[in-house]
């Protein structure tokens, strides 16, 4: 055993590397432990072919890491793959410190970093989930016997005692959580009742989104040089659009080997790139391995379920790259990329313009006529609030003007029955 310290940002980096391993992972686990506040006093590779079942890399590296913490007086060790808890606990053993893995870094980030009451339930949540699977690290009291007192079941020991708490702390978070999201729905049935398409910006973290945010919305979202400087949403009307009224929302960015209790336990705030009519992927053009960042990115798109959504790539910081604005098309016809500086609010023009052009496309805007017998469906499109007018005929049936993304008209025609039946001939006739 050891005292641990109370606090200390004094660390050293173990940096496991595979074959696979690309070669910005280093770089990029530096910048998420300057993120979170440390000091790096030292780094120490280790290739490796396979992870190691007790220390995850070699005894013999373990070694020189220990005196590496002792000669550079670091207090923490932060490791750039996940470990296990019992991986974690034996090189806590042999380096006498705190040992953090990737996941764990990038929670403790996100606890720093949330500022609404959603996001720090959020963070709360996916901490609880982490630390559940973790708690066997080494605390000798919590595998004593003590029955009987306070909160204890007779015979219960420490340990069951800490796991039933966080049960009980999750569940309470759930339910808090349910109720944010019923809160988030209603703001969201409001919108779809606006008729206002939305925009989610989505990329990875420190792409630029909230420069461009703030460039697209004239907001003043704080911007800063760090890695995940945004993480609560924000939705905000952008300014003088051709196609009218449009909504613009800015997401958390995303990094590689997100840990899953973090895509889960942020999949209610994550719902602004689910539901959006069109998503901005912001590409960072300085960064030498943005092919590697967009394929991330799009990973976990495909995992929180915003896969099928029409994309712009938006290749920004090209005053870095030295690059010129460009409005790039595919075969149809149709806007696929814009290069722009947002920065500098060099091709911005052009993007709306994009953006403009991508949504009349993906909308559809005309009256159709419904019969007493189509109610259901009648019904419907209004609840999804994409009725803006209603008029009644002599013969006694409804016309409807609809504006209504093409996604959602498809997904109508896709509806068993008449109601399937009509949506194809009315709206997407």
């Amino acid at each position: 055993m050891f005292d641990r310290a109370e606090r200390g940002d004094r660390a050293v980096i173990l940096h496991p590397v595979f074959k696979l391993t690309g070669p910005d992972a280093l770089d990029e686990f530096q910048e998420l432990a300057r993120s979170a506040g440390a000091e790096i006093a030292g780094v120490l590779t280790a290739p490796r072919d396979r992870p190691e079942a007790r220390f995850y890399v070699g005894s013999g590296k373990i070694e020189e890491l220990a005196g590496l913490v002792e000669e550079s007086g670091a207090d923490l060790v932060l490791v750039s793959q996940s470990l296990s808890a019992v991986q974690e606990r034996n090189i806590e053993k042999v380096c006498q410190c705190r040992v953090l893995d990737r996941a764990t870094l990038i929670l403790d980030i996100f606890a720093q970093r949330a500022q609404s009451y959603e996001g720090k339930l959020q963070v709360e949540l996916a901490q609880l989930r982490h630390l559940s699977t973790r708690l066997v690290r080494g605390w000798t009291h919590l595998e004593r016997q003590k029955g009987g007192i306070g909160l204890r079941g007779p015979g219960e020991t420490q340990l069951e005692t800490d796991r039933r708490l966080i049960g009980v702390r999750i569940r309470q978070l759930r339910t808090r959580l349910e109720k944010v999201a019923r809160q988030r729905d209603q703001s969201r049935r409001q919108r779809l009742r606006s008729r206002a398409p939305l925009l989610a910006l989505v990329g990875y973290t420190n792409a630029g989104k909230s420069t461009l945010f703030n460039r697209l919305t004239g907001a003043s979202v704080g911007v800063e040089d760090r890695l995940f400087a945004t993480l609560d949403p924000t939705v905000r009307r952008m300014q003088d659009m051709h196609c009218g009224e449009v909504l613009l929302a800015d997401t958390v960015g995303f990094v590689s080997d997100l840990p899953h209790e973090l895509i889960a336990a942020f999949r209610a705030t994550l719902q602004e790139a689910r539901e959006a009519d069109l998503l901005l992927h912001v590409v960072d053009m300085s960064d030498p391995y943005r092919v590697e960042r967009q394929h991330d990115v799009d990973e976990v798109l495909e995992t929180i379920g915003a896969g099928e959504i029409p994309v712009i790539r938006v290749y920004n910081k090209i005053d870095r790259a030295g690059q010129a604005v460009k409005l790039r098309r595919d075969e149809h016809g149709k806007p696929v990329s814009v290069s722009i500086s947002a920065r500098q609010g060099e091709g911005i023009d052009e993007l709306r313009e994009a953006i403009s052009e991508l949504l009349a496309s993906e909308r559809i805007n005309r009256w159709i006529e419904l019969e007493g017998k189509d109610g259901k469906l009648r019904a419907h499109l209004f609840e999804l609030g994409v009725v803006s007018e209603e008029r009644i005929t002599e013969n006694g049936s409804w016309m409807l003007h609809v504006d209504v993304p093409k996604e959602t008209a498809e997904r109508l025609a896709r509806l068993p029955g008449n109601e399937g039946l009509k949506a194809r001939e009315q709206i997407l006739a």
